[in-house]
Formats: C-alpha cells, sequence, structure tokens
C-alpha cells in the first residue's frame, strides 16, 4: 500500500469516509511503513472496527475478520480438520492400509481454514481485523500472539505455513480486561476515544448526507453533553449517527426539548439513562 506520509494516510482514510485525527492517521501510516500490527482501544462505537474495514477498501483489500468471543478456540480461529469428509473417506477405503488412508485424509482437501489461517495463506495482501480481542481467554491470546510474531503457523500434517504476503492487522479491544504484555509489545497502540464536538460534527456530516451544519452541530453538542452525566452506557458515534438518521427521517430541523426527549431511545439503550439524561434536561443542563 506504500502510505508516504501520516498526512497521506489521512487523506487515503478521508476518501474512504473514514475522519481520522492526527493520532490515528499517525499509527495508520506508521504501520503501513513499520508492518505492525495496530492495537485499538476504546469505548465500543467510537470507530475501532470501522478503521480496520476503511484500510481495507484503501487498500483495495479483501478484509479478513475474526470476531473474538469468549471460548474462542483454534479450531474456530485457526483452522480445523472436516471430520465427517475424512469419515466418510476412511468408510469408502476400507480395502487400504491406515498409512494409505491417513496420508490421504490429512491434506489440504480436508483442511478447513479459519480466519488466521486464511489471512495467512491469502495469494494477495489482506487486512487482518481480529475484533474484540479482550473477550478470549489468555490461552487464545498465546495463540493469536504466536501467529501475529511470525505470520506461519505449523500444521503437524502438512508442516509450516508462511505467509505469502505480510497481512496489515487491527486489534481492536473494548479494554473489558487487561491484555498481556507480550501482544501489547507487539503491536503499536492507538487509543481511540470520543471525539470532540468539531470532529462529531464533521463525521456526522460526512457519514449522514443532507444533513447540514446547524442540525449536526446540535446532534453533535447534545451527545457531547450527555456523555458527561453518570450513564450505565454513553451513546457512541454510531449511535450519534443513527440519531442523526432519525432525526432527517423524522423531518427535524431543529432539536427542542419535545424531540429530544422524543427521540433519546436512539442514543440511551438503558431507561435508567434515559431517565437520568431526561431529568438533566429539565433542569435545562443540556441545554
Amino acid at each position: 500500500m506504500a502510505l508516504s506520509s501520516p498526512a497521506s494516510a489521512a487523506e487515503a482514510l478521508k476518501s474512504a469516509g473514514y475522519l481520522p485525527d492526527e493520532r490515528i492517521a499517525q499509527v495508520v501510516f506508521l504501520a503501513d511503513r513499520l508492518g505492525k500490527p495496530v492495537l485499538v482501544e476504546g469505548p465500543a462505537g467510537v470507530g475501532k472496527t470501522e478503521l480496520a474495514k476503511s484500510m481495507a477498501t484503501v487498500a483495495s483489500a479483501p478484509l479478513v475478520r475474526l470476531q473474538c468471543y469468549e471460548g474462542l478456540d483454534e479450531a474456530k480461529a485457526l483452522y480445523e480438520w472436516n471430520y465427517k469428509k475424512q469419515l466418510l473417506r476412511i468408510q469408502a477405503d476400507v480395502d487400504h492400509d491406515w498409512d494409505t488412508i491417513s496420508h490421504d485424509i490429512f491434506s489440504e482437501e480436508f483442511l478447513l481454514t479459519r480466519p488466521l489461517l486464511e489471512a495467512i495463506r491469502s495469494p494477495v495482501p489482506v487486512v487482518l481485523l481480529i475484533d474484540e480481542v479482550d473477550r478470549v481467554e489468555v490461552e487464545t491470546e498465546a495463540l493469536l500472539l504466536e501467529v501475529l510474531s511470525d505470520f506461519q503457523v505449523s500444521i503437524p500434517e502438512l508442516g509450516t505455513l508462511t505467509a505469502n504476503t505480510r497481512p496489515m492487522v487491527f486489534l481492536t479491544s473494548n479494554n473489558t480486561r487487561e491484555l498481556s504484555e507480550a501482544l501489547k509489545r507487539r503491536c503499536l497502540f492507538l487509543h481511540i476515544d470520543y471525539p470532540d464536538a468539531g470532529r462529531e460534527k464533521d463525521i456526522l456530516n460526512a457519514r449522514v448526507p443532507g444533513l447540514g451544519e446547524h442540525l449536526a452541530e446540535q446532534v453533535a453538542r447534545v451527545a457531547r453533553s450527555i456523555r458527561g452525566l453518570d450513564l450505565k452506557k454513553a451513546p457512541s458515534v454510531s449511535e450519534t449517527i443513527d440519531w442523526a438518521r432519525t432525526l432527517i427521517a423524522l423531518s427535524v430541523d431543529d432539536v427542542d426539548e419535545q424531540v429530544l426527549s422524543e427521540t433519546m431511545h436512539v442514543l440511551l439503550k438503558y431507561q435508567a439513562d434515559i431517565d437520568k439524561a431526561a431529568a438533566q434536561l429539565a433542569s435545562g443542563g443540556s441545554s
């Protein structure tokens, strides 16, 4: 991909519809130049996953996504054998000795590749997204660390498979648990927080056609004010985008107390948060 500078990274991301700040642009440039994975931490919904998707667009590269979850193991992250197909082959080849059969069933034909192996074996450069890495157990994190260290996988029956091209890797974390120092050392670190009102307004105008400066400014200002409350879950950028789209769908030109009260459920997902924000609104604190 060969980005020439942080400024060129910023322009490339903007062309893909992602508005980075200076820090994001710098880290993306360094990741491209140094060939290092990027660990992106921050609250849910601030654009961590979207950054990886945008880089895939910029690079015209396939996006390979490993969605992490509790219980994710090697078979789902890396590879597994097609046991049903192997069993059928064994049943069909009862006249052959086991050495012949085992050599046959542990071959490419019976291998099921999962995201990590898919990224490593891809004949073209890919963007590998390891999403919500903080949700996996320590053992699976160690597997990720091994793969990211050498970009190769050892399969006992087939040998060592090495990446044809080095993928650009983004790991996202909502910081629900502390990741290992070893994993952090392998990565460039990027923290993405909620944007300030000015940048959020720009994001809204870029992502919501027809919003207009006045309404975009109101949405950004209200979102920032609500995030200042002690809530169970503050509104994410993706939720402010949804709210802006909601206002357009309802033909709203100006956000007043009634509009906010009637549409606050788009911004907030817990009734306790809605009640708290409504009480703040009634006291004039979010104006």
